[in-house]
């Protein structure tokens, strides 16, 4: 799996940093990526990466805050135009992101070439699709604002070729059968693929925030992920004024990370107050201490894998 960043800013887009967006690629498990938020110029970041919209079947939408949103109108009416004609596409949300998406449409008049399904989220949610598990829960940003948990699924264990050898069967077609039933036929005999097989290994788990300053569900969305993403508006000083706005500091991502005992944590929505230069400076004074978390401030474009 991968994510890529196509905006990192706070509240206003600067020179170096849009508005937010991130695409999750669900690779290798289906051929599929999701989008979480679609701030504005959502897709003339995408016109400069080799992600197609086509391949976007689920929208996520944390808050309804423009920073998080005005790009979504723009990026769904191109999709008509670049390889989503007759694709269906989901998008989650927000109660009254409906009315926001239709409203603009109707009055621009725009028209889409493909069905869309609204989901709605009033307090939490619970979502399964292609063996996905996808849990949203109410943050503390003033406003409904919620994070995402995505939980991938359950990676099928290696075939154990020396077992399957014991039995007579060597390497050859037959071995898909293996891999991919619950049982397989050999000689007349009916065997349980999980017999010749290593355990099946948990899929990773992506936690992604929206606007948030600390609150309990937090722990929900976080807890034991392999990659959390998060805002921190403020990156130095005194968190109070983080806080203040319903926003988080660094230093309350960081406790996060500890008390979640996530494996690596990506830094977004970073305050437009600070160049990249600047950025760079605090990322390297803070890896500097000792009882630094993992973590990274991410820039446009950025892309990790896990």
């Amino acid at each position: 799996m991968e994510i890529t960043f196509f905006g990192t800013s706070a509240g206003l887009p600067t020179k170096d940093r849009n508005t937010q967006a991130i695409a999750l690629n669900l690779e290798p498990y289906c051929n599929s990526i999701w989008l979480f938020d679609v701030g504005e110029g959502t897709q003339h970041q995408i016109l400069h990466h080799s992600i197609k919209l086509g391949k976007v079947d689920h929208i996520f939408i944390t808050h309804m805050h423009g920073d998080h949103i005005f790009g979504l109108p723009g990026l769904l009416t191109s999709r008509s135009f670049q390889g989503g004609e007759g694709k269906p596409l989901t998008i989650i949300g927000p109660k009254g992101i409906k009315s926001y998406v239709e409203t603009t449409l109707n009055l621009s008049e725009s028209k889409l070439n493909y069905p869309v399904t609204y989901i709605e989220i009033e307090e939490q949610l619970s979502y399964q699709h292609n063996g996905f598990n996808v849990e949203a829960y109410m943050l503390n940003h003033g406003i409904p604002s919620f994070g995402y948990r995505v939980e991938a699924p359950y990676k099928s264990g290696k075939i154990n070729v020396e077992a399957l050898k014991k039995i007579g069967l060597e390497p050859g077609p037959k071995y898909q059968d293996v891999k991919n039933n619950e049982t397989f036929e050999y000689k007349g005999t009916i065997y349980n693929s999980n017999d010749f097989k290593d355990d099946a290994t948990k899929g990773p788990v992506v936690a992604i925030f929206g606007d948030t300053m600390p609150c309990k569900n937090e722990l929900l969305i976080a807890r034991d992920a392999t990659v959390m993403v998060h805002e921190s508006t403020y990156i130095e000083g005194d968190k109070t004024l983080a806080n203040s706005y319903h926003h988080s500091h660094i230093d309350d991502v960081f406790e996060l990370i500890r008390e979640a005992q996530v494996d690596y944590s990506l830094i977004t929505h970073i305050s437009n107050r600070y160049t990249k230069e600047e950025v760079n400076e605090i990322s390297k004074r803070l890896k500097s201490l000792d009882d630094t978390p993992p973590f990274n401030f991410v820039s446009d474009f950025d892309s990790w894998q896990f």
